[in-house]
């Protein structure tokens, strides 16, 4: 799978979150997320619960809180669409400091802030303990399709090419003494991104001709074979199966 490679969301530690498998992490997350979003939004309290789980994997990975608050910004988009939803879904109607607000909408906005910031956090933890290649081979182990699990690695790993190859482009404009301004500079704009796909495109040709060269019939030779003890298993399990009693409860009361 190649080099290992860090990324901006993942936080060095030796802890017993990171030093999990990685398909046990990504087994437990996802199994937390159904949990999460098979809870009736009407089970307030089972939320309170979730985040206080979640807020335990978080001490036991050494994951600061302002770190994780910090790389849950992605979700403001959603917090935005969900502060939208009393005012426009119609239904029963009752008033906040003298706003109506449609009670359907207010328990929308609800269910998708609630499920959402759960779902988000419980993926930031995992990209924090994480590392990407070890996330790939923790999907490998899992018996994802392999050709997802290539299309994802060179994804990865040539977006920080792309990247650096923009930012050289960037400072052969500035060097020249170009500074974007206004619409009237949309043009050399638009040439940039033009010639930044066709040598982005260049070089991918000529990495394939040298995985081909080198043997490459379609699949990528696992590397390192990532195992789990039935202990790992156990230990990974705690946070789904606590969720998924929470749940059960939450229909049941």
């Amino acid at each position: 799978m190649g080099a290992g490679h860090a990324h901006k969301l993942y936080r060095h530690g030796h802890s017993p979150v990171h030093d999990l498998p990685p398909h046990c992490k990504l087994a437990a997350v996802f199994c937390f997320v159904l949990v999460v979003v098979s809870t009736p939004r009407e089970a307030v309290w089972a939320f309170g619960l979730y985040a206080l789980l979640l807020a335990a994997v978080a001490a036991a990975a050494r994951i600061p809180a302002g770190f994780l608050l910090r790389r849950m910004l992605i979700e403001v988009p959603f917090v935005a669409f969900a502060v939208l939803m009393p005012f426009v879904v119609p239904g029963d109607e009752t008033h906040v400091l003298g706003v109506p607000l449609s009670v359907p909408g207010l328990w929308g906005a609800w269910n998708v802030l609630a499920k959402g910031t759960l779902g988000v956090a419980a993926s930031v933890l995992l990209a924090s303990t994480t590392e990407l290649r070890s996330l790939l081979l923790g999907l490998q182990r899992l018996r994802l399709p392999p050709l997802l699990v290539q299309i994802a690695s060179f994804m990865i790993r040539y977006g920080d090419v792309i990247t650096d190859e923009l930012r050289r482009m960037s400072i052969a404009r500035r060097s020249r003494g170009f500074e974007a301004r206004g619409v009237r500079h949309w043009g050399v704009l638009a040439k940039t991104a033009g010639a930044l796909f066709i040598r982005s495109y260049e070089r991918g040709e000529r990495v394939h001709l040298a995985m081909v060269s080198r043997g490459y019939a379609g699949t990528m030779p696992v590397i390192d074979e990532v195992t789990a003890s039935r202990a790992q298993w156990r230990y990974a399990a705690t946070l789904p199966v606590t969720a998924l009693a929470v749940c059960l409860l939450g229909w049941t009361l």
